[in-house]
């Protein structure tokens, strides 16, 4: 939640300071957020451990996730959906990295602090404080009137695309940001409902007992299912954000919400015919939409309100992801338990869990529909450029 939250409330200032000094206060209060819990562990203070990794490490979370955004947008204004991708997929692929090496150093800590807890906050801390100075110190803003060699605003899905600017004062007054907002929402809620229940689910759909004794899945095989989910969701983040530069931003989300209610509403058919190649196969292709939802929206949002303010507006937007945190768990565990209440098992206790998420994406998919240009009236006053579109 405070990743979202700190991204709002931070946004403008990262764009009035620039993405360096926003990226030294993010790496600070980061890996400073580490070893303050660290302290919290050693002394079992709970409240020490709240504040250092979950506010202050927060807040650096969020501020690192808009920071390369909007200077990414400038630097790659041909290619804004690659450009994102490739950071949001690097986010993502964090914890493929971060895991392990907790666990690792857990193991080797072990014998010198209670389960290893403390010295592996100080150590990581630590790294991510001295990796995260590689941004620092190497990134650059283009000159405002800097462009690729030989580009030229694309005139296709020109309807959609600005080269004038909005402010993130403004752009929360228009009726497109708070309809990205719903989108957003819709497919993180719906995402989480898969990551959710995606342990859980496959060893209680595919059990012994449904497959047959020995054929069922193990704790181990579902292991490595929820780590392909998380493969897919990292890949699908480059893959479909990429793919949005080619096909425009508002199809590439109602390929996501259009294809996505079909899968959803057919997952639980799928586990009723004990059908685990397509199960799989299915729940892949959902999570990597999932993915790719997130590191579309920044370029989404550049099309729309220009990128002047862009990283602001796109950290105004995450409160969206934070409600969805929220939101999701919530349905998912609501959903299942009442299903267990009636005596439901295996795929028939998951079943309105995944119908449930099927129409949150209809609302996403209504929601992205609606999407229109921005009216005249929101952009900056004096900033009007001939070739500018959708006005």
């Amino acid at each position: 939640m405070l990743l979202g939250l700190s991204a709002a409330v931070f946004g403008k200032w990262l764009e009035r300071v620039g993405p360096r000094k926003a990226m030294l206060a993010a790496s600070l209060c980061f890996g400073g957020g580490f070893l303050l819990g660290s302290l919290g562990v050693h002394l079992h203070n709970i409240w020490l451990l709240y504040l250092g990794y979950g506010v202050i490490g927060g807040i650096g979370l969020g501020i690192g996730y808009i920071s390369p955004v909007s200077t990414l947008i400038k630097w790659f204004p041909d290619r804004k959906g690659v450009a994102t991708g490739m950071a949001i997929m690097g986010f993502g692929g964090g914890a493929m990295i971060g895991s392990p090496l907790a666990n690792n150093l857990m193991a080797h800590f072990k014998d010198s602090a209670p389960m290893g807890v403390a010295p592996t906050f100080i150590v990581m801390g630590l790294i991510y404080l001295v990796f995260m100075q590689f941004g620092v110190w190497t990134i650059r803003v283009p000159a405002d009137d800097w462009k690729p060699e030989g580009y030229v605003p694309s005139t296709e899905h020109n309807d959609l695309i600005t080269t004038r600017n909005v402010s993130a004062d403004n752009a929360i007054k228009t009726p497109q940001f708070w309809l990205l907002w719903v989108v957003l929402l819709a497919n993180v809620t719906a995402g989480i409902g898969v990551l959710e229940t995606a342990s859980p689910l496959i060893q209680e759909t595919f059990s012994d007992s449904a497959m047959g004794a020995g054929r069922g899945v193990t704790a181990a095989a579902a292991a490595g299912f929820v780590g392909l989910l998380s493969l897919f969701n990292l890949l699908g983040r480059f893959f479909w954000s990429s793919a949005s530069d080619k096909l425009g931003r508002k199809m590439t989300y109602a390929i996501y919400f259009g294809l996505g209610i079909a899968l959803y509403a057919l997952i639980p058919s799928l586990g009723r015919s004990l059908q685990l190649t397509l199960f799989v196969v299915v729940a892949c292709v959902i999570i990597s939409m999932y993915g790719g939802g997130f590191a579309t929206i920044p370029a989404y949002l550049s099309d729309l309100f220009g990128k002047y303010q862009v990283g602001a507006i796109h950290g105004r937007l995450l409160t969206a992801w934070s409600t969805a945190g929220v939101l999701g768990p919530l349905i998912v565990h609501s959903l299942h338990e009442g299903a267990k209440a009636k005596g439901l098992t295996g795929a028939a206790a998951y079943q309105n869990v995944f119908y449930t998420m099927a129409g949150v994406l209809v609302l996403g998919l209504l929601a992205n529909l609606a999407v229109t240009a921005v009216k005249d009236q929101y952009y900056e006053k004096g900033d009007v450029t001939p070739e500018a579109g959708g006005h």
